[in-house]
Order: structure tokens, then sequence, then C-alpha cells
């Protein structure tokens, strides 16, 4: 057992880090990188996700600014593909430490203004559906800073908003953000130069209707180390103070809510020619990098650990109560049948006729094989076991650390590693039931095991993903990825399904402590009404996905349920008649 589980966590570090080199620090397989005074700090952006519609699009599907050599997208795991995060480079250019001031960004084309009866342009349409943009500065996730006349919000997770909808019903993109970043002192002994980790990242949206004259372009500049440095793309007409570049940096400060509101000022409809800018402010932390993740994951206590812990302690003595409130009566009324078969034994002995009644009534056909189909149900319970055991490993590896925030997609590829490496079970139990049930179509059960869930996982997911496709979503799988998937179903997976059913297959059938009777008791009809339901593409795939992940926890456990009761009946029935 202690090999198999060293075997599946080199294979599953392996898979993970295939292409990254793998350190220890803090957490497995996260690297904190230090940066120097000056350093360039790359701004990357994500797939835009919206809270009403299951739909995430790529960045640079809507016309915003793009950097000079264009879009360039990380290398992404598997686990962020199926995820749909499409992690690319931008145009917004950072330094480490260095404050920046309505650095212009470029100037874009939205599309035609919204009028009645007009279809909106697309980047009115996403921020008619919400969408969010969701940036990452060294693999940190943007919060969002939001402000008003009275009150600032700061919220850890779904990024920032790509625009408002007005109180005129107009629809405004902001085009100015405060990006403000964390960062705390790296202690390294034996280095003249002070270096820092990026601790937190946040973003505060503004929509301001610059009014400018466009410049004729010029090639980009770039400093002494080739990055390239801040472009100017017009001349701001009545600008607001940070943006005023006759005014010193010590004197405009950082753009706010006050300069964005000022009398006179107008959000920027989300049309038209639209410059960007955006301004940069450092500030030292007292936040260790080690910690750096733990106001995302507990989304700055927006629900206490208090409520987490009450929910959880009640949810275990519901759990508790229910689970002892059965025993007990199981228990109860075991023991009182006992105690009167064991009184009456003796009567028995004599030749008197006892009726039979509880669960003595149906000692012959409480282990007689299903009758419909054995073959479902082995394969329904090998892939329940299969499951579970892949549940059981993700969660232990999860608690480990191995599975950390830090490694996005890092959790799915780990259940779909561990759910391939966990064939043999599959293969094991379903063959050692079929067996059990006097099944003689062996091939079949070894195949329908290999490829029935997988099958209707892989095929349900292919409608979807096309679906997806035809969306222009990012959450389309791509063609390579669909073949890593087929890798690990058929090249992976089904070949160690078949190591357990052979297995399994030698094994000897499960023994029952009864006999069973020829003839079987007649059991009624039970009534089983469905109901159909259909639903405009994101309830399509809402259902789709949920369906999937239903199906999955039904077959876990329902193998959970068979193999309890396989073993209850075993153990009452075993001691009544042994």
């Amino acid at each position: 057992m202690s090999g198999g589980t060293a075997a599946v966590l080199l294979v599953l570090l392996a898979a993970l880090n295939s292409s990254h080199r793998c350190h220890a620090f803090y957490l497995p397989g996260v690297n904190p990188y230090p940066f120097a005074e000056g350093e360039p700090v790359m701004l990357k952006v994500n797939k835009m996700t919206s809270s009403k519609t299951l739909l995430p699009i790529d960045y640079y599907r809507l016309p915003f600014c793009q950097p000079s050599n264009g879009p360039e997208m990380d290398n992404e795991n598997l686990g962020e593909f199926l995820a749909g995060d499409r992690i690319e480079s931008s145009p917004y250019l950072l330094k480490m430490k260095t404050e920046m001031y309505c650095e212009q960004v470029c100037i874009a084309n939205l599309g035609k203004g919204e009028q009645m009866g007009m279809k909106p342009n697309r980047v009115v349409q996403a921020i008619r559906k919400e969408y969010h943009n969701n940036w990452i500065v060294d693999n940190v996730p943007a919060a969002s800073k939001l402000e008003d006349d009275s009150t600032i919000t700061t919220r850890y997770w779904q990024g920032f908003p790509l625009g408002f909808i007005g109180d005129d019903h107009i629809s405004y993109i902001n085009n100015h953000v405060n990006i403000e970043i964390l960062y705390h002192p790296v202690d390294s002994p034996g280095d003249d130069t002070q270096k820092y980790h990026i601790v937190r990242f946040t973003v505060e949206p503004f929509s301001i209707r610059h009014d400018f004259e466009g410049i004729d372009y010029a090639e980009m500049a770039q400093d002494v180390d080739g990055f390239p440095l801040p472009h100017k793309w017009a001349n701001i007409v009545k600008p607001i103070l940070s943006c005023d570049p006759t005014v010193g940096d010590d004197k405009r400060g950082h753009t706010t809510w006050e300069m964005v509101n000022e009398i006179g000022r107008e959000p920027q409809p989300a049309s038209g020619q639209v410059l960007f800018t955006y301004d940069v402010h450092w500030e030292a932390s007292d936040i260790e990098w080690a910690n750096r993740w733990d106001i995302y994951l507990s989304m700055d206590n927006a629900i206490p650990a208090k409520v987490h812990l009450l929910c959880i302690a009640g949810s275990l003595v519901i759990v508790c109560v229910l689970s002892a409130s059965i025993i007990t009566i199981l228990v109860r009324n075991l023991r009182k049948d006992l105690m009167g078969y064991n009184r009456l034994a003796a009567d028995e002995e004599n030749g008197s006729e006892l009726e039979e009644k509880g669960w003595k009534a149906v000692h012959a056909d409480v282990f007689r094989p299903p009758t419909y189909s054995p073959l479902l149900l082995s394969v329904a319970c090998g892939t329940g076991a299969q499951l579970l055991c892949t549940t059981f490993w993700t969660i232990i590896f999860s608690f480990m650390g191995f599975l950390s925030p830090a490694r996005r997609g890092a959790l799915l590829l780990a259940g779909l590693v561990f759910y391939a490496l966990m064939g043999p079970v599959n293969g094991y139990v379903t063959s050692r039931l079929y067996k059990t049930f006097e099944g003689k179509a062996w091939q079949n059960a070894t195949l329908g095991t290999a490829l029935g869930f997988p099958g209707i996982c892989f095929i349900s997911f292919l409608i979807l993903d096309l679906i997806a496709w035809g969306n222009g979503s990012t959450s389309a799988v791509p063609f390579f990825t669909m073949l890593q998937l087929l890798f690990l179903w058929l090249g992976i997976s089904t070949p160690l399904v078949f190591f357990g059913a052979y297995l399994g297959y030698k094994q000897d059938v499960i023994g029952y402590p009864v006999e069973t009777s020829d003839i079987p008791r007649k059991i009624p009809n039970q009534p089983c009404e469905l109901e159909a339901t259909s639903s405009f593409t994101a309830y399509v795939l809402y259902f789709g996905y949920m369906g999937l992940a239903s199906f999955g926890l039904f077959l876990m456990t329902g193998f959970i349920g068979v193999a309890a009761s396989l073993w209850f009946n075993w153990t009452i029935f075993s001691k009544r008649y042994s």
C-alpha cells in the first residue's frame, strides 16, 4: 500500500509540474519571486466572468488595448484549460515601487453608440451582462475597490466590473483604473540589493470621459533592458488633476473619486473612441508572502469563520443524531428478533411450525443476485468505488497543501489524474461483484466499467463544449486538450481498469452465510415519476455540468449503500445461521 501511495504521489507531482519546476517553499510547487526596485512587473489578464451567465469570454474578444507585439498566452496546464482560464499578457506597464500617474494605454474604438432598436456593440452587451475583469499580478488575482460619495468597498473575489449602467440606462465603460500593489521587503543575506515580494493587488475602476486630441503614432520606446515604456497616445483637453502633466507628481496625486465626479465631469459611454489610462501606487505592508492568499480564501471575512464553524458543527450534530437514531432502531429490532428466535429454537427442533416474520422471512432472498441487470449494478458500484477513492485522495492532497489556490487548475487536474489512477479499484470491485452475481459476460462487464461512465461524461462534455464554442466562450476546450483527456481515459484509466478486473476475476466469489431459495418472493412494483424540463444556453451548460456531477455523486453514494447493505446483511445473517 505504501508503494502504491508513493507511486500516486510521484505521478501527480509530475503532472502538476509538467511545465514548471517543483519548489518546496511554503506551498509545494509554488516559488516566490523577489523583485528589485525598478524591475518590470507583469500584469496579466484572464477570462472575463459574469454572475449572470456561465459563459466566460476571452479578454481580447472585446476591442481592448493590446500589447505592441500582440497578446501572448501563458503556458497553461490541463486543469486551467478545462476551467476556462485564458491568461494572457497585457499592455499595462508596471515597475516595482515606481509610482505612475494617468499613464495612457491606447485609444480604442468600442463601436457604435446605443440607439433604440439597434443591436448594441459587444462592449455594451458585456456590461449589461455584468461581466468582470480578472487581472493577475505575480499570480495574485485583482481585488476590487468600489467607491462612492459615502463608502469604500473592497471585494476579494470576482474581479472588478467592466462598466456599469447609469441612471439614464446608458452603459458606461471603466476606462481608468487605480492599480494599488502592496509589497513586503525580503530578507536576503549576502545580497546588497533590497528586494520585495508582492503580497496584494487591488484595482479601483473609474469611468472618465477624457476629452482628447490624438497625436501622430510614434514607435514605442524601450528602456535599457528592452522593457517597453509608457507611450503617449493623445493630448488630454481639460484633464483631471491626476492627468495634468503641468502639475508636479507631489501635488496632483493619484486619481480619486472626488476628481472623477467634480462638477462638469461625465463618465465615459461604452462606445466610440475611448482613451484608456491608469495609475499605479505602491505601498509597503506587514503581510508576508506566505499569508498573501489568506484574505482571498476568506473573502475578507465576508462570511466570518465562526459562521462556518457553526454550520459545520450543526451539520455534524444532525448527521450524528440521525445516524444514532437509525442504528438504535436497527439494533433494537435485531435484538428483539434474535431473542425471540433463540427462545423458540427448541420448538423448531421439535417440529413445530412457526410463522417466519421480520428479517428472518427474507433470509432466502436477501442475497439473491439482481434479476434485471447484474452487469449494470456491478459497473455502477465499480465506478462509484473509483469516484470515492478519487475524492478521498483529492481531499488528502488538498489538505497536504499540494493543491494550493496559487496553482490554478491544480484541483481539477488532480481529480482527473486520480480518477485515471484509481482504475484498478473500479475493475476489481466490478469483477468481484459480477462474479459473485454469477455473471458470464466478463468481457462486457470490463468494457462497460472502463468505457461507461467516462464515455457518458466525455460525450456530454463534447456537446457542452460545442455549445460553448458556438458562443465564443473560453470554456470551450481546445482540440489538443481533448486529446489529453482521451489519453488519460484510454491510455491510462482503461488499461488500469482491465488490470483491476483481472485481479478481481482471479478471486473467489463472495461467500453468503445462507442459501438462496429457487422461488423468489414477489416484490411490489414501485411508482416512478420522471419530470422533464427544458431551458437559453447558460441553463443547458449549468444543468449539463451539474447533471454530470450529480450522476457521479449518485454512483459514489450508491456504491457506499450497496457495500454497507451487503456487509450489514452478511453480518446479521452469518451470526444467526452460523
